[in-house]
């Protein structure tokens, strides 16, 4: 199901063979470690740089491939279909969140300092949105970057940061007025080697083990004016501009991993015996597997539909809400029900499945809950 879909053509079924290799050669034989110590190699990064694997769709002016967010996708659906979460979702959050910050909104003189770095391995990248409390709820931020000269000072506190403690470079989520309301906040780069950042711990995860996601401290970090991503003001904005990519970017997510889920599940029904014969031979079992197969057609023929509207620019955000909201969902109701084919095993982490199911679970949270997509796609009714 992942490869020859009409969206795609052969340069990215070829470089879809490349993601195959590097997850073989690359993830497979750490991975089980990295999972153990809630976090990949630094090597990890430098790795993807060589096989071409962060920021894609780059123009070649910045050292990029030049590729459309196909490309991108083809990783997205490589690494997690493969069953590698973690590190799959450090680099979406690198490449898929944070560069197309970037590239929309930076300065020439931003594009040619990080867009190359960010290519090369050099800088991880994250963004930094929520803050205790606050959850989808940006509006409520209370991280504040006053400005004091030609310099901003930043104060306060992010949690939930993917990358949070390999990240060179934050997009911090600011207040740069206190009266502004939703125009009252910013974008900030903040390089993680000032004074006054500060990472707190790693936090523990149910599932993602091998993502490092951190807590974020600013105690006063200065920043030059230079370094403000876009408008003063114009966060808000920004993100809604930028967040339906993202969305999108876990509505792929979702499915190579609900595709990987049903395949599996199918090979061990036909395996595994009840009462005599493979359950799999059993009318409940094919009956709940066709619904699950039909289920997925649909989903990959509705997310080859946003691909194309995204590389025309012609993805909405309610476009984008249905997708991760309908993905994202479907995907905890098939993961669900294939854990329940395996029975005891799969509740055992040394089955794959087990992974799968304590993985899926974040999906309908991350990148706006799916009560918040509901609201936005209401509003359009």
């Amino acid at each position: 199901m992942l490869a020859q879909r009409p969206i795609y053509d052969q340069e990215h079924d070829l470089f879809r063979d490349t993601v195959r290799r590097f997850a073989a050669e690359e993830i497979a034989p750490h991975f089980a470690r990295w999972e153990e110590a809630g976090i990949v190699d630094r090597s990890y990064w430098a790795k993807g740089a060589e096989t071409g694997l962060l920021c894609p769709q780059v123009p070649e002016t910045y050292g990029g491939l030049g590729g459309d967010f196909r490309f991108n996708a083809v990783i997205i659906e490589e690494l997690w279909y493969a069953g590698f979460a973690g590190p799959a979702a450090d680099f979406s959050v690198h490449n898929d969140v944070c560069c197309g910050y970037l590239m929309s909104y930076g300065t020439e003189e931003q594009k040619q300092k990080w867009l190359p770095r960010m290519i090369s391995g050099e800088t991880v990248c994250a963004i930094a949105m929520t803050e205790p409390g606050t959850g989808s709820d940006l509006q409520g931020i209370r991280t504040r970057a006053m400005r004091e000269g030609d310099e901003y000072v930043i104060s306060g506190q992010k949690t939930f940061i993917s990358n949070g403690q390999m990240c060179d470079l934050v997009i911090v989520v600011t207040r740069t007025n206190r009266e502004g309301g939703s125009r009252g906040m910013s974008l900030i780069l903040v390089e993680t080697d000032r004074p006054g950042f500060r990472r707190g711990r790693n936090l523990d995860k149910l599932g993602h083990l091998s993502a490092d996601t951190s807590e974020l401290f600013f105690d006063d970090v200065r920043v030059p004016v230079e370094n403000l991503l876009g408008a003063e003001g114009g966060a808000m904005a920004q993100l809604m501009t930028e967040l339906p990519q993202e969305r999108l970017t876990i509505a792929v997510q979702s499915m190579a991993a609900a595709q990987k889920a049903y395949d599996i599940t199918v090979d061990y029904v036909r395996q595994r015996t009840a009462f005599g014969k493979a359950i799999a031979e059993m009318q409940n079992t094919r009956f709940k597997l066709a619904d699950i197969k039909a289920e997925l057609a649909v989903g990959w023929a509705f997310i080859d539909q946003c691909l194309a509207k995204h590389v025309k620019h012609e993805l909405t955000q309610v476009d984008a809400s249905m997708a991760k909201l309908w993905a994202t969902e479907m995907q905890g109701r098939i993961v669900d029900q294939c854990v329940q084919f395996f029975g005891g095993y799969g509740f055992m982490r040394e089955y794959e499945i087990c992974r799968l199911y304590a993985d899926a679970r974040v999906m309908r949270i991350y990148g706006g809950a799916s009560e918040i997509m509901r609201e936005l796609i209401s509003r359009s009714l």
